[in-house]
């Protein structure tokens, strides 16, 4: 019991400090996670399998937790396919390679003496397809190392039940591993599984619940096996359908996992992960309880018909939708076409504008604005040519000018130090038409006629007018 707590904080810490470690060196060299919105380092699974290899091998050394013959070879085989998923998060192999590999490495853990060829054979692809499907679990922060936890829970449980401690000891400091990968790994994530961890984890667990699973019927085997690993194939199931009824390559990528439809639904990516990992824990305590006999095996068929209906439900999420020129919704370079018109972000762009934006963006420049006075239309007004005068005559300004009036045509203040009375202007002279505040006949430019020559006089003309004009 001691051995098990000091061997799994071991392990937990060992994955924390290498996972921190990792991620500045795979970030100088690009092996980066380029599925994601932005570049995510891919050497936490490298934590993960160093540290639980690490361990393990060393209560085997030491002789505290002898490694028997059986799961020294799960682990052996379990360190090459995170050898070949290493090679590939850093040359991109395709994933037939990688699914034959690990086939491969499955056909050495699984023991035909106990199983039979068929059912071995049987047991060998099913190892690699679960080993596949872990490694899509890889789309979103956290997800792959939730539901690898709780499945390495749930298979040592079932090996301590058969009496396995070995293989317990061993799941237990893959459950350790991975706690602390995921304090690297947790939404927004520092670092990422990669191939080579998440590889590892499905081959480790599947090979697990094989080994734990021999000798016993087919039929209950099938649910106890399926309860461990629901998430994951229920994950690959939903994948490989949506491909298949849109028309798409299976090795074309896009985001039609679990996560991603959980997302477009409106869940945020923290609680995306923890939702599944409650359905895959409710899922692997399904596998366990068959596995003790607290439940009959019939029961596993409930757990497959609620998943089944998940997978259907969440197969009508759309997520092959028409991708838009000029990128995703919400950004500047985003563009759409309405009712012929290409806009950015709602404005007309280009040639296209509305001409009633126009106007009425017009109408509000133009307005009280000299010889570009607008109209109740919108338009401006015709304005008049203007006549031709004398440099003198247009410098002189007129007696309301002179002594403070308004300072261009049409305006409506009264004089300086004067205020017009209700009915008649500033001079106590009524209104009247082409009258301003001050009874003073307005320009005819005003009124949008043309206006006539300012009339010469002299300065001693302009003086006795503008006294006249102050001395009432």
């Amino acid at each position: 019991m001691l051995y098990g707590i000091a061997t799994a904080t071991t392990a937990l810490l060992l994955a924390a400090v290498l996972s921190a470690l990792f991620r500045a060196p795979a970030l100088r060299l690009g092996l980066v996670d380029r599925r994601r919105v932005r570049p995510v380092p891919l050497l936490g699974g490298v934590a993960v399998v160093a540290s639980t290899c690490l361990v393990a091998a060393a209560g085997g050394w030491t002789g505290a937790a002898p490694l028997g013959d059986g799961v020294g070879r799960l682990l052996a085989a379990g360190a090459g396919v995170a050898v070949l998923g290493l090679v590939a998060d850093v040359w991109r192999l395709s994933n037939r390679i990688l699914l034959v590999g690990t086939a491969v490495a499955a056909a050495f853990v699984v023991p035909y003496d106990e199983t039979g060829l068929p059912a071995g054979l049987a047991a060998v692809a099913w190892i690699a397809c679960v080993a596949a499907a872990f490694r899509g679990l890889d789309h979103a922060d956290g997800l792959a190392g939730t539901v690898g936890v709780l499945t390495a829970f749930g298979a040592g449980a079932c090996a301590a039940a058969e009496m396995m401690d070995d293989l317990a000891v061993l799941l237990s400091i893959l459950a350790a591993a991975l706690t602390g990968f995921l304090m690297h790994n947790w939404h927004p994530a520092r670092i990422a599984f990669g191939a080579c961890g998440s590889l590892f984890t499905g081959f480790v667990l599947a090979a697990s619940a094989v080994l734990v699973r021999t000798g016993y019927d087919a039929g209950p085997t099938a649910a106890v096996l399926f309860g461990l690993t629901a998430l994951a194939s229920a994950d690959a199931v939903l994948v490989v359908l949506s491909r298949r009824l849109a028309g798409r390559p299976l090795r074309r990528r896009g985001p039609d996992h679990l996560a991603h439809r959980l997302r477009r639904l409106g869940l945020t990516p923290p609680g995306a992960t923890v939702l599944l990992g409650v359905a895959a824990f409710a899922t692997v305590l399904v596998g366990v309880l068959v596995h003790t006999g607290w439940l009959a095996p019939t029961g596993a068929l409930w757990a497959a018909g609620a998943v089944l209906a998940a997978v259907l439900a969440l197969l009508r999420v759309r997520v092959y939708g028409p991708r838009r020129p000029g990128g995703p919704p919400g950004t500047a370079t985003h563009r759409h076409t309405t009712f012929g018109r290409h806009t950015t972000l709602g404005r007309p762009t280009g040639s296209h504008r509305d001409p009633r934006a126009a106007r009425d963006t017009g109408a509000r420049r133009g307005r009280d604005t000299g010889a570009h006075r607008t109209t109740g239309t919108g338009f401006p007004a015709p304005s008049a040519a203007p006549t031709p005068t004398s440099n003198r005559s247009s410098a002189r300004m007129s007696p309301f000018e002179a002594y403070g009036g308004r300072g261009r045509a049409g305006d409506e203040t009264p004089a300086k130090g004067r205020r017009a009375p209700g009915g008649t202007g500033a001079l106590g002279a009524p209104r009247g038409p082409g009258a301003d505040a001050r009874g003073m006949r307005v320009p005819p430019a005003s009124r949008g006629q043309a206006p006539a020559p300012p009339p010469q006089q002299s300065a001693s003309s302009q003086l006795r007018e503008s006294l006249r004009v102050r001395d009432g």
